[in-house]
């Protein structure tokens, strides 16, 4: 809900009051007065209904002449980032926490001219399917039954930047950053968001992350159960006639979906969209279990299949496949596996409103640190739409002053 969703002056009073009450818990990662007052004015900005959201507009609305109070704020003014971040995760749990919740991790692209921003190359971008000159963010979503919003950010630097100290200190890049491939900024957020206490039970990810086996591991050792997308080329691991205990080598993930039997497939919903519930066909196969996750944790292969029109069927059009493997707690059911699954799109969902509605891609400035500031004034700008989204700005402003088949390579669940 931005300012231009308020319907009346109480809703606005309303609005304004729980905005106020997101910036009293992170003040005191401000150390002055002034840069204070700046982020909350700079925020206001990036939640109104602006055609574009750069330093000029933002300055306008905050009654200044120039914008160099808005790029003082972002370039050196002395404030902590990393403890708003550290808030405003806080604040999301606080009213969209859910014992069930769920960790999503993906990247998405932030269009640049020139080769002077930190971490800008010709590099390419899965959110765009191309190859662009670019800055890559690796991000991490939070989504519930009671909404989803972004609640931590990584800035990918290429091996072509950490290798140029020179260059990095242009950008004020600090000596100490070295290169970090993008799965491991994913477990440094996802490290972050776990030691803070965020209730979740899975984490979901797509083929970037799914298909390293580290970033899996990394999953079990913490405890943490996951539903990620891998290519249909993935290795899967086999049991001895559907025994558990013993494993029997390996076999590609599409090899066994093409002998998987007819009843396995259960046509179920992935949870509501845009356009209703998306239903698909959906088979689940019980694998070896992960060897580095507690006892009694299991394994699957986790597989969609799209459902064909009449039309398609009559073209003779083959249904598209997509592949999961996953890993979670004893009682974890093939229902809970299909949730997450089709939980991930949440966190697209995100950033499509956090560009459109707070400027999440809207921001001019080079410096290394410069972009984290921006980009987590845009996290705490979107997690506020996304709490007042679930609760009514009144009630918030008040809260804020208070068995397998036989001879079968795997176990499919008929």
């Amino acid at each position: 809900m931005g300012f231009d969703l308020v319907e009346s002056s109480e809703d606005l009073e309303a609005w304004a009051g729980g905005l106020d009450g997101l910036f009293g818990l992170v003040a005191g990662r401000f150390f002055r007065a002034e840069p204070r007052r700046r982020a909350r004015a700079y925020v206001r900005g990036l939640l109104a209904p602006l055609a574009g959201k750069n330093g000029w507009t933002l300055a306008e609305v905050a009654g200044d002449s120039t914008p160099d109070g808005m790029q003082r704020l972002l370039n050196a003014a002395t404030w902590d980032a990393d403890g708003v971040r550290d808030d405003v995760r806080d604040y999301v749990v606080e009213h969209l926490g859910e014992p069930g919740g769920v960790l999503i991790v993906d990247e998405t692209w932030f269009l640049k001219k020139g080769s002077k921003s930190a971490g800008v190359q010709r590099q390419y971008s899965g959110t765009a399917g191309r190859v662009e000159n670019c800055q890559l963010g690796v991000f991490l979503a939070y989504a519930t039954g009671k909404g989803r919003t972004l609640i931590d950010r990584e800035l990918y630097l290429p091996k072509s930047w950490t290798s140029d100290r020179e260059r990095c200190r242009a950008a004020a890049v600090p000596d100490e950053v070295d290169f970090a491939t993008k799965t491991a900024l994913a477990k440094d957020m996802l490290g972050r968001a776990l030691d803070s206490g965020v209730p979740a039970a899975f984490v979901a990810a797509d083929e970037a992350y799914g298909q390293d086996y580290k970033f899996r591991s990394w999953c079990e050792q913490r405890r943490i159960g996951y539903v990620v997308a891998v290519p249909r080329s993935q290795t899967i691991p086999l049991s001895i006639d559907g025994d558990l205990t013993q494993m029997a080598g390996a076999r590609r993930a599409d090899d066994l979906v093409a002998r998987a039997p007819e009843q396995a497939w259960k046509r179920r919903s992935a949870g509501p969209g845009v356009k209703g519930e998306r239903f698909y066909d959906w088979a689940v196969a019980s694998l070896y279990p992960p060897e580095n996750a507690p006892a009694g944790w299991g394994r699957w292969l986790l597989v969609r299949r799209q459902i064909l029109t009449d039309e398609q069927l009559r073209a003779g059009a083959e249904p598209e496949l997509a592949y999961y493997l996953c890993a979670g707690p004893p009682g974890t059911t093939d229902a809970d596996l299909i949730r997450v699954a089709g939980t991930r799109w949440a966190i697209k969902e995100c950033f499509q409103t956090a560009k459109n509605e707070v400027g999440l891609d809207q921001y001019q400035v080079r410096r290394y640190n410069a972009w984290y500031r921006h980009i987590t004034l845009a996290l705490l700008a979107h997690a506020y739409l996304s709490v007042t989204a679930a609760i009514a700005p009144k009630d918030l402003a008040a809260a804020s002053s208070r068995s397998p088949s036989p001879r079968s390579d795997v176990s499919w669940h008929l």
